[in-house]
């Protein structure tokens, strides 16, 4: 059953008038006789809420979802992979200005597993299927990194569709649209699709791409009632919750670290956490959002020199290690002999892939922030949790 949240109104006024009706005065409805009153005083003072289950609350997309989740007054369960992590994700909670006591718990699971996820399920509404392995250095053979991703997302469908669950909002990735094609100058949207079987496509990428095409089909063939909507964020920025993050954030703290000798010629779309989170639970509740994919970018790609230029203007100091000169390709594919992190980008120097987020606005009403807002909160967080060399 779903819980109620109350909900105060600043100021209503109730007077009687004759023996059999009552009015009831909201300043912005005016008087309104009995019944309305009635109807309309239960509407403010109560909204359903319901019981969300976030996969790998213990991630940077993960834990703002439980942010942004619990904001709304939902109920959340959570699946870490050791019961250990508890502290470390209220933790990160904290840290994003939430206490959420008896409102989150923790269940243990693993995308490689089947136990744990029935139990995990239990009792929720929706689920926000977050969790998925995104390793700093490319692996030694894919499978390491698309058989979890794939069959993770499957166990998860399973058991959702075995709870009853209404619908399942799965994080996939821009990796599942944007590779595999001929250079283009046309942003891609939400109708294009990565091809898996493209010599360019790395493990990340294809693992992406064959784990969201599996939701789909499954939902297709044996989903039943469960609904199914997907979020296709590109590189993930925002703020740092913990010294555990995301490795999309190793690019700004490598920056800021001042451990590049220059800016490689490499170019990303960027989104704020924040603002990932928000459309996953536009996309959880909206009817609209059904059956949709729905790609989260905030505006064009930017180089890795226009990711400098705005720390260096928006944090000064703090970032006064932040290299600015634009490095040869030559230069960072030599680099990469040594660097793995590197290495694992380097077929990407030169290519800009551009998305729009038009339908996620369209359909949902979302408005992200900016790029250059994403890139400084950021840097700002790095500084404020003290994750930066020297400081």
């Amino acid at each position: 059953m779903p819980a109620v949240k109350p909900v105060h109104v600043a100021h209503a006024e109730f007077q009687t008038d004759g023996p059999a009706l009552c009015t009831t005065h909201v300043p912005s409805l005016g008087p309104i006789p009995s019944f309305r009153a009635l109807v309309v005083v239960v509407g403010l003072l109560e909204i359903k809420m319901s019981t969300v289950l976030v996969t790998g609350g213990s991630g940077f997309v993960g834990s703002h979802c439980i942010l942004a989740l619990l904001a709304k007054g939902h109920t959340v369960k959570t699946t870490v992979r050791r019961a250990s992590r508890e502290s470390d994700v209220r933790a990160m909670l904290a840290e994003g200005g939430a206490e959420p006591g008896d409102r989150l718990s923790f269940t243990l699971a693993d995308l490689e597993r089947d136990d744990g996820w029935p139990e995990a399920v239990s009792g929720c509404d929706y689920v926000l299927h977050v969790a998925s392995p995104f390793p700093p250095a490319a692996p030694d053979h894919e499978d390491e990194l698309i058989v979890p991703a794939r069959e993770g997302a499957l166990r998860v469908l399973r058991a959702s569709r075995d709870a009853g669950v209404r619908r399942v909002v799965l994080t996939s990735s821009f990796a599942a649209v944007g590779y595999g094609h001929a250079p283009r100058s046309t942003p891609f949207d939400e109708t294009d699709w990565t091809d898996p079987d493209s010599d360019e496509v790395r493990a990340y990428v294809k693992s992406k791409t064959l784990a969201e095409k599996a939701a789909w089909d499954f939902v297709d063939r044996e989903g039943g009632s469960l609904e199914l909507s997907v979020v296709n964020p590109v590189g993930v920025l925002g703020p740092v919750l913990a010294p555990d993050y995301a490795t999309s954030i190793l690019m700004v703290q490598r920056l800021m670290d001042g451990d590049m000798p220059g800016c490689p010629r490499l170019y990303f779309g960027i989104v704020d956490v924040r603002d990932v989170a928000d459309l996953h639970l536009r996309a959880m509740t909206d009817p609209a959002a059904k059956g949709e994919r729905f790609i989260a970018i905030a505006g064009e790609a930017m180089s890795m020199a226009e990711v400098a230029k705005v720390l260096k203007e928006r944090l000064g100091e703090a970032a006064k290690r932040v290299p600015t000169r634009q490095l040869p390709n030559w230069v960072v594919r030599l680099a990469s002999l040594r660097d793995p992190t590197i290495r694992q980008f380097s077929s990407e120097l030169g290519k800009k892939r551009n998305a729009t987020n038009e339908k996620a606005r369209r359909v949902l009403g979302w408005e992200p922030r900016s790029s250059a807002d994403a890139i400084a909160a950021t840097g700002e967080s790095l500084v404020r949790l003290g994750l930066l060399k020297g400081r």
